[in-house]
């Protein structure tokens, strides 16, 4: 089986190729992931998808491996896009926008095919539902440093799953890379994974 890129850091990602039984490698796009005015959450998980796979292309500069994936996360909420918070009243005002209510996780995947020198993009969106949670449960958690680098400043993987009571959707999305739209894309790109 071909190796992959990972033109990202993300841990989670990382655990799914592992699990996966995907062999790769990990070059961390280094790009800042500035929304773009104007564009859906959709289009915006996709475009810094997208943006990652290009910056390792472009770092490479000719010398393309057969397969390079990237991913990106947004979180939505009322029309706002909610990304990685920039510092703890950041994410304490993220957690407090969410109580009580429901938003949107939109996590997209792109997949760079170095034979045909095209990229697919999918997305997922995942409604994820905040119980009530009080003020002393958001300063729990943001003591327990969890919310640091993951969009939305929770981690449904980790103790922010203390506060979901409801998910409709993909898990693995929410995670951070959607593993059925995922598993569709290799296999419809040719990367010899599955039956």
């Amino acid at each position: 089986m071909d190796p992959l890129i990972l033109a990202s850091g993300s841990l989670r990602r990382q655990e799914y190729l592992r699990l996966l039984g995907i062999p790769f490698s990990i070059m961390v796009a280094r790009g800042e992931e500035t929304l773009t005015p104007g564009l859906s959450p959709r289009e915006q998980a996709e475009q810094l998808a997208e943006k990652k796979v290009n910056e390792v292309i472009d770092v490479l500069k000719g010398r393309l491996p057969p397969w390079i994936v990237g991913a990106d996360t947004v979180v939505t909420l009322d029309g706002e896009i909610f990304g990685k918070p920039k510092d703890r009243e950041d994410a304490k005002a993220m957690l407090s926008r969410f109580r009580g209510r429901e938003h949107t996780v939109v996590t997209a995947a792109a997949l760079f095919n170095g034979q045909t020198r095209t990229t697919d993009i999918r997305s997922q969106e995942t409604a994820v539902v905040f119980s009530r949670i009080s003020d002393d449960e958001i300063e729990w958690y943001l003591n327990t440093g969890e919310w640091q680098g993951v969009a939305g400043a929770y981690k449904i993987q980790g103790m922010g799953a203390c506060f979901i009571s409801e998910i409709r959707g993909s898990y693995s999305s929410v995670v951070g890379l959607p593993i059925h739209d995922f598993y569709v894309m290799l296999r419809e790109n040719g990367y010899p994974y599955g039956a």
